[in-house]
C-alpha cells in the first residue's frame, strides 16, 4: 500500500515559504489583531487599530518520530525510513490557511469575520513491522517470521475542511493598570473529505515465505471510513483541497480570557502595546462535523485469520501498490477473513479540542519573553477524532511597532525539541518553529509560515 508520505513531502516542499503550533511565535505578537484572536478570541480587544484586515496567512507543519529533515531533503527512501526501528511510527501533517478576514474595534467591544481551511494527515502508533510489510512488501532483517501483539488502536487518517467564523470580544474591566477581557468564536464547518484505516487490538504473525509476506494467526478490530475525494486516491495532494465540498455540516467554538498588567510609564514610544504582563487561556475546537457525501462509508470489521491456513494466510504484497482505500477494503473483504460488524452511511468526526495557556512578560525595554503550552483534550487513537499535539514553546523576542524578531524553542510529544526563527515587518511576517534545528541537526520536524495583514 502506498503511504501518504509522498503527499506529505510534496506539500512541504511546495510550501517552502509556508507554516505551523500554528504560527509559532507570531501568534503571541504584541501587534495583536486577528492572528492573536485565532489563538485566543479574547485577544481581539487588544487590537491597536479600528480595523484589522487579514489578506492571507498560510502555515504547514510535518512532525514525526522517524524521519529527519536531512532525510527529507536528500531524497532517501521515505517509505522505508518511516517504519525503521521498533518504536511505533507517529507522524502528523497539519496545514492551515487563514483567508480574507476583517475585525472591527469599537470602544470596549471587538468583532471579527474570518475564513479558513485545514488539512490533516496522520500516522498514529503504526507498528513498524506491519507498516513495512504492507508498504514495502517485506520486513528488513526478518527472514522467517515477525510477531505483533499491539494492544492499542493504530490508524492512518486524513481530512480537510473549511470554516467561516464570527468572533465577539469585550473588555470587562479596564483601568490605568489592569485590563481583563473575554471572547468567543463560533465557526461554521464545511467538511471536505475524510479517510481512516484503523486496527485495534491487533495480534498476528507475519511470515516471510519465498520473498512474499503473509499475515497468519491474526485477529483485529478494523475500521474503514471514507468520504469525498480521499476515497479515490490518498496519495494525490489535490484530493485534500476540497475544503467546502460537503456544505455546511458542523459547528465549533473557541472560548478565551485575557489579562494585561499595563506598563504605565513606558520607556518605548515606538511600542505597539505597552504592558508588563499579558496572560491568556483558551479552549479551542469544541465541536464536530458530519460527513454526508454520496460515497460515504463507515464500517467496523472483525479480522480473523486462523493459524496454518492454506496456502499461507493473507498475502500482504497485494497492498504494495494500492492507493485507493476502497481497493484496500475490497482486498480484505474478498480474502474471506473479514466479517462486517456494522455499517453507517453518514458519520461524525470530532475536532481536535485543545487547552492553550500563555504568558508574555516584558524583560527590559523592547525585549519580551513568552511561555506557551497547548494540551489536547481528546484521545488521538479514537477513530472519529482529528488529532492534536501536546506542545510547549518558549519565545524570546525583540519587538517594536514596525519590527519584530523572535526565536521560538518548542517541544512536542511527536518531534521532541526544535528551535525556529521569525520576523515581522509591519503587517508582513515569515517564520518557522524548526528552521534552526533543521539546518543544524537531524530534526524530525519541518515547518514554515508566512502572511500579510494591515490595520486601518
Amino acid at each position: 500500500m502506498k503511504t501518504p508520505l509522498l503527499l506529505l513531502t510534496t506539500m512541504l516542499c511546495a510550501g517552502s515559504a509556508i507554516a505551523q503550533e500554528h504560527f509559532t511565535g507570531i501568534s503571541t505578537s504584541r501587534r495583536g489583531g486577528l492572528l492573536n484572536a485565532s489563538l485566543n478570541p479574547a485577544e481581539l480587544t487588544n487590537q491597536q487599530t479600528a480595523f484589522d484586515v487579514n489578506v492571507f496567512n498560510f502555515g504547514i507543519n510535518v512532525a514525526n518520530n522517524k524521519i529527519s529533515f536531512g532525510d527529507l531533503v536528500s531524497g532517501n527512501d521515505f517509505d522505508r525510513l518511516i517504519f525503521e526501528g521498533g518504536e511505533p511510527t507517529n507522524l502528523r501533517l497539519d496545514a492551515k490557511i487563514l483567508g480574507p478576514a476583517l475585525s472591527v474595534k469599537r470602544g470596549s467591544w471587538a468583532f471579527a469575520f474570518t475564513t479558513g481551511a485545514n488539512v490533516k494527515a496522520d500516522f498514529v502508533d503504526v507498528d513498524t513491522g506491519l507498516g513495512n510489510a504492507v508498504t514495502n512488501g517485506n520486513i528488513p532483517g526478518i527472514t522467517e517470521f515477525y510477531n505483533i501483539n499491539a494492544g492499542y488502536n493504530q490508524r492512518v487518517s486524513g481530512t480537510s475542511w473549511g470554516e467561516i467564523g464570527l468572533t465577539v470580544a469585550h473588555d470587562f474591566f479596564n483601568n490605568d493598570l489592569h485590563k481583563f477581557s473575554g471572547g468567543v468564536t463560533g465557526r461554521l464547518l464545511f467538511p471536505g473529505t475524510y479517510a481512516n484505516i484503523a486496527l485495534g487490538q491487533f495480534r498476528g504473525r507475519i511470515d516471510n515465505i519465498n520473498d512474499n509476506v503473509y499475515l497468519n494467526d491474526a485477529s483485529a478490530n478494523i475500521n474503514i471510513a471514507y468520504s469525498g475525494s480521499l476515497a479515490e486516491d490518498f496519495t494525490d495532494s489535490g484530493n485534500f483541497t476540497d475544503f467546502f465540498a460537503g456544505g455546511l455540516n458542523g459547528f465549533a467554538a473557541d472560548i478565551g480570557v485575557n489579562y494585561q498588567l499595563k506598563d504605565i510609564v513606558s520607556d518605548d514610544s515606538t511600542a505597539v502595546s505597552n504592558y508588563r504582563l499579558n496572560v491568556g487561556a483558551s479552549v479551542r475546537n469544541l465541536g464536530s462535523m458530519t460527513f454526508k457525501d454520496d460515497n460515504n462509508r463507515n464500517t467496523n470489521y472483525v479480522l480473523d485469520i486462523p493459524n496454518g491456513v492454506a496456502p499461507a494466510g493473507l498475502n500482504l504484497n497485494q497492498f504494495e501498490d494500492v492507493s485507493d482505500i476502497r481497493q484496500i477494503e475490497d482486498i480484505l473483504r474478498n480474502s474471506g477473513y473479514l466479517t462486517g460488524e456494522s455499517v453507517s452511511r453518514d458519520f461524525k468526526v470530532k475536532l481536535p479540542a485543545t487547552l492553550s495557556l500563555y504568558a508574555d512578560v516584558k524583560v527590559i525595554s523592547r525585549f519580551y519573553f513568552t511561555a506557551f503550552t497547548q494540551q489536547r483534550l481528546s484521545d488521538d487513537s479514537d477513530n472519529e477524532q482529528i488529532t492534536a499535539q501536546r506542545i510547549w514553546t518558549f519565545t524570546p523576542r525583540y519587538s517594536t511597532k514596525w519590527f519584530e524578531a523572535y526565536v521560538p524553542v518548542t517541544n512536542s510529544d511527536i518531534s521532541d525539541t526544535n528551535v525556529g526563527i521569525g520576523f515581522r515587518v509591519g503587517g508582513f511576517f515569515i517564520g518557522s518553529g524548526s528552521a534552526i534545528t533543521a539546518l543544524l541537526s537531524d530534526a524530525t520536524q519541518a515547518d514554515a509560515y508566512f502572511g500579510f495583514r494591515f490595520g486601518i
